[in-house]
């Protein structure tokens, strides 16, 4: 199971300035076992943070998260996490980077290579084994950070804006690689992203967050069957889509900036 309820979360903390500030407010999101979620919102709304609670680096000044109906109060194997810079071992192969964590939880050696070597082959690594993070692309060295996430067998896979330093092609291959992944696993997937195309083309449902202090202010249902391909993004149901959460997040940008002026 991989089910994470969100209840009335709140998340303030003093800025360097010595001000109160609220990030997240009464924000409520219930994502279902094996969903494929995605988190959009203006810049500073607090998506990041979000998900720092969840994966249990911060813990909320409100209400409470709970995966599988357990509280989260601090980190844990079950929730992996995969951030837009990597965070490769540089000394380690792309194979024992993999490996890493298999090999803290005491996996049997001919069971962490086994393991590994499933999830390299799914991320589309075969023959890169050896190799090293510095002789890798941007985009494989994000395969192996999926990779290595995926190996651990999480409950959840928590994904912040990843392909986000990328360029467009590479970044359209890495979506279609990880939704090939998805619909293979099934693993739940909460995805923060600042692109509402990369929303629609991946997720089941779509969570719109307001201007700070963040909460959901709508809940999308992407309604198109899988496998998935670009070509969903150019019909009139997914183009409405578009235009609704553009239109959400346009307001809220426009809020967020007449607070900041008054």
């Amino acid at each position: 199971m991989g089910s994470v309820s969100i209840e009335s979360v709140g998340l303030r903390f003093k800025s360097r300035t010595g001000d109160d500030v609220i990030a997240l407010n009464n924000l409520n999101m219930q994502i279902p076992d094996k969903q494929f979620a995605v988190i959009v919102g203006p810049s500073g709304c607090g998506k990041s943070s979000l998900l720092d609670i969840i994966a249990g680096l911060k813990e909320p000044t409100g209400g409470v998260c709970r995966l599988d109906g357990e509280v989260i109060d601090g980190p844990g194997a079950e929730r992996g996490m995969v951030f837009q810079n990597y965070s490769l071992f540089p000394w380690l192969t792309v194979l024992q980077n993999v490996e890493f964590g298999l090999r803290l939880k005491n996996v049997a050696p001919k069971d962490c290579v086994e393991q590994a070597c499933f999830y390299v082959n799914a991320v589309g690594l075969s023959g890169f084994e050896k190799s090293y993070p510095k002789q890798l692309s941007g985009g494989m060295k994000q395969r192996v950070a999926i990779a290595r996430s995926l190996a651990n067998d999480p409950k959840i896979l928590l994904m912040d804006e990843p392909f986000g330093a990328l360029d467009s092609q590479t970044r359209t291959v890495m979506q279609e690689l990880l939704l090939g992944v998805w619909e293979r696993n099934q693993k739940t997937v909460l995805f923060v992203t600042h692109d509402i195309d990369e929303a629609l083309f991946l997720g089941e449902k779509v969570y719109v967050m307001s201007a700070r202090p963040g909460r959901i202010i709508d809940t999308i249902s992407v309604e198109f069957p899988h496998p998935r391909n670009y070509d969903m993004l150019t019909q009139p149901a997914c183009v409405e889509l578009k235009r609704r959460i553009h239109h959400s997040l346009h307001t809220e940008v426009h809020k967020a900036m007449a607070a900041a002026a008054a």
